[in-house]
């Protein structure tokens, strides 16, 4: 089931997509919130008449660095032995459609196309074999990086937080195996990265079981589980698109920051 966050008429809500085509997408709207048993309410509205918000509102974003061989190596990095994480803050969420702003303190902002894992419930030490009960389900989502904040700061927190750097969307997928699925970004059409999951160093459930030994994860929280090869610099004007497998495209354009 795929499960969008969308407003309509000031009004915001969670809905069931339906059909196939693009351009025939409708919503049925969920009574309530998608993390509890919820049900349908067959009031039923178009994709082209809403707009797509990001899926979920997260209370924290938590990142995994270098979890493709062929990305670390493109940046320098040796491919660490244990899971490496960083954090996004709530504040750098945006949804399909919604623009990146180019921040003032960068000349250098790069994209990374990312599968993301978002959670369904409160937990907390999650055993490995437990770690599909607390996924709600998939999405895509675009580390945005100011690459060369990064390199010169000793902490990511400006280069990998600031305002519009996490899009998010287009929806969620709840039923997928996300354990070999394509991986795609193009700017302006043009094909950058290309990878698929099969190939991330540190698994779901590698990830999941990592930082849930640390904190408590909540329903709505996202998981990014690492960029393959082909990342690059973005410039304003740019639209660039994220495609994974099975879910669908997230595609945002790079505006100068007002």
């Amino acid at each position: 089931m795929r499960i969008a966050r969308f407003s309509i008429d000031g009004n915001v809500a969670f809905g069931a997509i339906e059909g196939e085509k693009q351009d025939e997408l409708v919503l049925d709207i969920i009574k309530g919130i998608p993390f509890a048993d919820f049900e349908l309410s067959g009031t039923k509205v178009p994709v082209a008449k809403v707009r797509l918000l990001p899926p979920v509102l997260p209370n924290k974003v938590v990142a995994f660095g270098r979890n493709y061989s062929e990305h670390a190596r493109e940046l320098g990095h040796e491919v660490p032995d244990a899971p490496f994480a960083f954090f996004k803050p709530s504040t750098s969420v945006i949804g399909p459609g919604d623009e990146i702003q180019y921040p003032s303190f960068s000349q250098e902002v790069h994209h990374e196309a990312e599968l993301a894992v978002v959670i369904g419930r409160m937990c907390r030490e999650v055993p490995r074999e437990r770690v599909k009960d607390v996924i709600f389900g998939y999405t895509c989502a675009n580390d945005i990086t100011a690459r060369d904040v990064q390199k010169r700061e000793k902490q990511w927190a400006r280069a990998k937080g600031f305002d519009t750097s996490c899009p998010l969307g287009p929806w969620v997928e709840t039923e997928l195996d996300p354990g070999d699925l394509t991986i795609q970004l193009t700017v302006n059409g043009q094909q950058r990265q290309l990878g698929r999951t099969s190939e991330m160093v540190h698994s779901i459930e590698d990830l999941i079981v990592n930082i849930s030994e640390a904190m408590t994860l909540l329903p709505g929280d996202v998981i990014l589980t690492g960029t393959p090869a082909g990342v690059g610099p973005l410039n304003v004007g740019d639209e660039v698109a994220v495609t994974i497998e099975g879910i669908g495209t997230l595609t945002n354009k790079v505006v100068k920051r007002g």
